[in-house]
């Protein structure tokens, strides 16, 4: 297992600085985001011309870095929505445009991931109207939207397929798949494609309650990628607000929030070892979404903190005379 870092999180700084503060730290990876909007750490209009990737890729291993994925949670939304006012910050269109927008931007990650060796894209999938999870005023709102789900994203698993990349979506509320349940369905919506899995992030899933450890070991031949991201359920608002409250994440009153590795509930010894179990020895991305402290310090503790707990090969086994299997 490798320790790596989310750039998206720092996308407000130049992609060197941020490179120099992962090495800096320890890290050894990064997921690199692949949106239009207000990123300086790719230009994906460019990226394909001429020989700009080669120059990209040795820039990363100058720092002794290297990239385990790529990212676009951002535009990937627009595939499924929702397409009002929510996502115009994203792309301003219709609903149509902003289909269209989200449909080519998650092709090209896999297009780019193709030519730059990277096995992964990690991002979402949308979803028109969360709210169809109720069975009230419609039992069957959610079938519905799940025919559409597969009428879009099947395309889109095909052109991943010919491009030898894999999409791992990360389960989140507002998005298909949110929880075991949707995961396993999914599977089944795509008759088992190889392309589609998950990028797994346990605090995501904390806010619906759903056991971490057993999604891991329902699904661990579905995870593509982790996001090393922990969760707090503060015991004395939870009662109050529940764990998914509206508002801004900065209250005070929250019954729930993102936090660093190892400050949250999320025992990460357990989820490392269940990870292992299910043989998955990638990268852990560290995602800074932490409001109680600044993403130097994030960086800083996550990498003291979570680094000396990576498992670096599976067991080998015993053969000797008292223990063998």
């Amino acid at each position: 297992m490798k320790l790596g870092l989310c750039t998206g999180t720092y996308s407000d700084l130049p992609l060197d600085e941020v490179c120099k503060m992962a090495a800096e730290y320890g890290y050894e990876t990064l997921e690199i985001e692949t949106f239009v909007k207000d990123n300086l750490h790719m230009d994906v209009r460019t990226i394909l011309d001429k020989d700009n990737i080669r120059r990209y890729k040795e820039k990363i291993r100058e720092y002794g870095l290297e990239i385990s994925s790529l990212g676009n949670h951002p535009e990937s939304q627009l595939v499924m929505g929702p397409y009002g006012k929510d996502t115009d910050d994203i792309y301003s269109g219709t609903k149509e445009e902003k289909i269209k927008y989200g449909t080519e931007a998650v092709i090209r990650a896999a297009q780019i991931a193709n030519e730059m060796e990277i096995p992964v894209v990690v991002g979402f999938t949308g979803c028109e109207n969360f709210g169809r999870v109720c069975q009230w005023p419609d039992a069957k709102a959610w079938e519905r939207e799940e025919e559409i789900f597969a009428e879009r994203w099947g395309p889109i698993l095909k052109k991943y397929e010919e491009y030898g990349v894999r999409y791992a979506h990360e389960p989140h509320p507002n998005q298909m798949v949110y929880d075991i349940e949707t995961a396993r369905r999914s599977v089944e919506l795509f008759g088992g494609c190889r392309a589609w899995g998950f990028n797994f992030d346990p605090a995501n899933m904390m806010m619906y309650g759903i056991d971490v450890e057993a999604f891991i070991d329902l699904l661990g031949d579905r995870i593509y990628g982790v996001h090393a991201k922990d969760a707090q359920i503060v015991e004395q608002n939870v009662g109050r607000s529940g764990l998914n409250p509206s508002g801004n994440y900065r209250r005070i009153d929250r019954g729930f929030r993102f936090r660093i590795p190892g400050w949250g509930n999320i025992s990460w010894e357990n989820v490392i070892t269940e990870l292992a179990m299910v043989g998955y020895f990638g990268s852990l991305n560290f995602e800074h979404e932490d409001i109680t402290m600044s993403r130097l310090d994030g960086i800083r503790k996550t990498s003291a903190y979570l680094k000396p707990m990576l498992i670096g090969a599976p067991f080998e086994g015993r053969n000797d005379l008292n223990f063998r299997f």
